[in-house]
């Protein structure tokens, strides 16, 4: 059984798994799942490139929009961001490693065709040109978490997709 690397809660039921990681400090060499303490993603932000910063924001905006449709309570998404985003309290991890499909209640979102080729998901429905799934695991491949490739629009479709899966 392969191990759960990345960020966020134990207890996640959504899951975006991403080809890289920060490539500093600790996170290089990080082999379980690490749930990221307040200002820790402020930290890795200031420390890397703008890509980080626009993975975290884009994870931040997609979840608080989720949680809003579900639960009709808005929360901006920076607050989210600094506040929640793959902290021990949360409900959802960036990770590293491949998926887990035997987890029960968890939606896989692998960002990126390239990652979700190299990691071998072929049971996918393409839906269009940005989208594939595959309902019996839980899984939605979508573009990678830049605001270009996962605009505002594709995060509405990406919500949608989620909760025709929960």
């Amino acid at each position: 059984m392969s191990k759960i690397v990345g960020f966020g809660s134990e207890s996640f039921s959504v899951a975006i798994y991403i080809a890289n990681r920060p490539g500093f400090a600790q996170y290089p060499e990080l082999a379980k799942l690490k749930p990221l303490e307040p200002g820790e993603i402020e930290y890795i932000v200031t420390n890397t490139s703008n890509h980080w910063r626009k993975v975290f924001n884009v994870y931040a905006k997609f979840l608080s929009l989720l949680r809003s449709r579900k639960n009709s309570a808005v929360q901006d998404w920076r607050n989210y961001r600094d506040n929640h985003l793959l902290q021990s309290h949360s409900t959802e991890a960036l990770l590293f490693s491949a998926p887990e499909f035997d987890r029960p209640g968890v939606v896989h979102i692998v960002a990126g065709k390239t990652h979700a080729a190299a990691m071998g998901l072929e049971s996918v429905v393409w839906l269009d040109n940005s989208f594939a799934v595959d309902v019996k695991k839980a899984l939605i491949i979508c573009p990678y978490l830049d605001y270009r490739q996962l605009s505002d629009n594709r995060i509405e479709r990406l919500i949608e997709l989620v909760l025709k899966l929960e």
